[in-house]
């Protein structure tokens, strides 16, 4: 048995930092070596505990936790776990906390929450064993090819990712043009957040991206992001694709499920889609990515050295649901080649 993840807990709040402790304290394979209630004790703390592992509250005083996380980033990398609010001012700089180099964030519990801050020790070891390096933000992209250079066929693109998602779905998606193929996505994210990363794209990107709503029709140069929290994403009518948000249990843990919009793509497109896998714990995904390979989809994973976290990617390559692994700067530009026009014939 490996040695228990060491973390260090960062918040203002006794009774959020008292909470969280005994949240991770109850995991045997989680050890909480201390608490700090602001930047500057953390600062001390870090210095004389060395943890594997951070938990951060977004807003201190003294230094706000994405002022403190850009110091972390740049002086002393290491896996951090943002804590925030669930609303959209909490969503907004979380996000921007997980394009700094965050690892994964938690939401603070709303009261009688039964099973407050969900996941959070498995995160916790998962981000304890990652070997990545916290000091590399997103990279820089080219500019995506202009409409006149890409010539969209008749594909439908899905995507699935967990942690580490938010730096990989900007950086596959920033390779996009503005007339790509038809593009559905899920990445694991709390309720709140998914409205606001899909903004976020928006901004970052040339297609238009939005969040998922039931009946949308699939339209070229349109990104489709699942909402989190109560349903799950899927696609349906062969003769006019379009979103579907279904009522349905949590799969593998999870609502919405990478593995219940695969399935439903390989069944409506079969060798007219492409199916990605990119970084995050667990196996969602990997499943309905073979089930995509044999209706004939092309399907592209990413590759171990590039993920925040080498689990549903792993997975599915084992399961041999992986027609090529690929690192994450490649992956864009694979799927505009695998969705081209010409690659399907037509003019």
């Amino acid at each position: 048995m490996s040695a228990p993840a060491r973390v260090l807990v960062v918040d203002d709040s006794p009774t959020m930092r008292g909470l969280i402790t005994a949240v991770l304290s109850s995991d045997p394979e989680v050890n909480v070596i201390g608490q700090a209630g602001d930047a500057l004790e953390a600062r001390e703390a870090i210095k004389r505990l060395n943890p594997d592992v951070l938990t951060l509250d977004i807003e201190m005083p003294n230094m706000n936790g994405l002022d403190f996380l850009e110091k972390i980033m740049t002086l002393r990398p290491m896996p951090v776990i943002m804590v925030s609010t669930m609303t959209h001012r909490g969503a907004e700089a979380t996000l921007a906390a997980l394009e700094i180099g965050a690892f994964d964030c938690v939401g603070k519990p709303a009261p009688g929450e039964l099973r407050p801050f969900g996941d959070l020790a498995e995160k916790v070891k998962a981000a304890a064993r990652t070997q990545r390096q916290y000091s590399q933000p997103v990279a820089a992209v080219a500019p995506p090819p202009s409409v006149g250079d890409f010539r969209v066929g008749r594909k439908i693109v899905a995507i699935g990712s967990s942690t580490g998602g938010v730096e990989a779905l900007i950086a596959v998606l920033q390779k996009f043009p503005a007339n790509c193929p038809p593009t559905v996505i899920t990445q694991h994210m709390p309720p709140t957040f998914t409205k606001s990363f899909a903004e976020r794209l928006n901004r970052l990107c040339a297609p238009v991206v939005q969040e998922a709503t039931d009946g949308a029709r699939l339209e070229i140069g349109k990104i489709y992001l699942a909402p989190g929290g109560e349903r799950h994403l899927q696609v349906s009518n062969a003769s006019a694709p379009c979103c579907r948000l279904i009522d349905r249990a949590p799969v593998n843990g999870h609502r919405p499920s990478v593995d219940v919009l695969f399935d439903s793509v390989a069944e409506l497109a079969g060798r007219n889609a492409v199916g990605v896998i990119l970084t995050g714990m667990g196996r969602d995904g990997a499943a309905g990515l073979l089930k995509m390979r044999h209706a004939g989809a092309r399907t592209l994973g990413q590759n171990e050295k590039t993920c925040v976290v080498y689990g549903m990617p792993r997975v599915a390559h084992e399961l041999g649901a992986v027609e090529q692994q690929l690192p994450l700067s490649a992956i864009g530009e694979e799927i505009l080649q695998m969705t081209a026009a010409r690659k399907e014939g037509t003019e």
